[in-house]
């Protein structure tokens, strides 16, 4: 047996009945030879790891645009916190922690620039919608590479079903789902008071009593309830008091930080490029990339100008937005 097939006989050994043995793959778009060394889903993750998609997630926003500061979190330090998260629920129940970290660091490829502010944009005003999880899938099965990076089904649907009320196929997936929640709810705390929109003193008594006061006390409460309750009933779920004080937290922050707070102040600005964008592009096609015009006559033009301005890093969305509308100074040399 070569090293692949060593390590999935060791799956068997070592992995709940609850986990997705990778030798059980229902396999990729288009069948490929397997790797001698790596399972399919070590493969996957691998795959996520070195593509251009997730490179760019570094300088994608996640709540607060074009903060000045380098310790808020961004797509990419988000995503990072998700897999470690997502990893130490799957290890401590025995699942494919390959699987899990897979699905973890594939799952917000999809983000625009401006983090939701840019997808409720592209959602509005195009006829087929735009929904981030959606447009994770596309990038991994289309888009990457310029023919997708054909993961297999466990983890492009882990990907898909992140969010919304889709449910994962795997357990994997469920815990992912999960782990995305925990992780932004309390690094957008973090963030969140960093700013000055916050104080500790202002999160509600009632769930934090239950949470814990600090950062880590509240992620430890919140993985301990999703393993506790997973042992006990072989479900993956965030269910009970802690479950309770998760949600309630979570539409606190959501009234106090994520709608109309100064963490929104510049939203009003990137709701305005963003539409600028799609509509300079839109009416001048000859604009877009060759990789992009290329592929207007398969997807549309709307679905292909989405993809070009969604896979945009901030700073290139501003800086596309500058050298289009904005007078150069004379006698620059570009």
């Amino acid at each position: 047996m070569n090293i692949r097939e060593q390590y999935e006989k060791l799956e068997e050994k070592i992995l709940s009945p609850l986990a997705t043995l990778s030798k059980n793959s229902k396999g990729r778009l288009k069948a490929e030879e397997k790797c001698s060394i790596r399972t399919d889903f070590q493969r996957d993750r691998d795959r996520i790891i070195h593509s251009k998609a997730f490179r760019r997630l570094k300088h994608k926003t996640q709540v607060f645009i074009a903060p000045e500061g380098d310790h808020y979190r961004t797509r990419l330090t988000h995503t990072l916190e998700v897999s470690q998260i997502a990893r130490t629920i799957s290890r401590a129940l025995r699942l494919n922690e390959d699987l899990t970290e897979a699905i973890a660091l594939g799952h917000d490829l999809g983000h625009t620039p401006f983090g939701h502010t840019g997808e409720k944009v592209l959602d509005k005003i195009t006829k087929s919608g735009f929904k981030h999880y959606e447009q994770s899938l596309r990038v991994v099965d289309f888009l990457e590479k310029g023919t997708g990076l054909n993961l297999t089904h466990e983890v492009r649907n882990g990907i898909l079903c992140h969010s919304s009320n889709l449910v994962a196929d795997t357990n994997e997936g469920r815990v992912v789902k999960l782990a995305d929640k925990i992780a932004y709810i309390n690094h957008d705390i973090d963030d969140a008071v960093r700013a000055g929109i916050l104080s500790f003193d202002d999160l509600p008594k009632e769930c934090i009593n239950v949470l814990g006061k600090g950062h880590s006390d509240r992620i430890n409460t919140m993985i301990t309830s999703v393993i506790d309750y997973a042992l006990k009933y072989g479900q993956i779920a965030l269910e009970g008091e802690v479950g309770q004080a998760t949600w309630e937290l979570r539409e606190f922050m959501f009234k106090n930080v994520y709608i109309g707070s100064k963490a929104k102040t510049e939203e009003e600005k990137a709701i305005k490029m963003i539409e600028t964008l799609y509509d300079f592009y839109i009416n001048n096609l000859e604009k877009l990339p060759n990789e992009f015009q290329n592929k207007i006559e398969r997807w549309g033009k709307e679905r292909v100008v989405c993809d070009f301005i969604a896979g945009m890093t901030d700073r290139y969305a501003i800086n596309e937005f500058l050298n289009i509308y904005v007078p150069s100074p004379w006698g620059r040399i570009f």
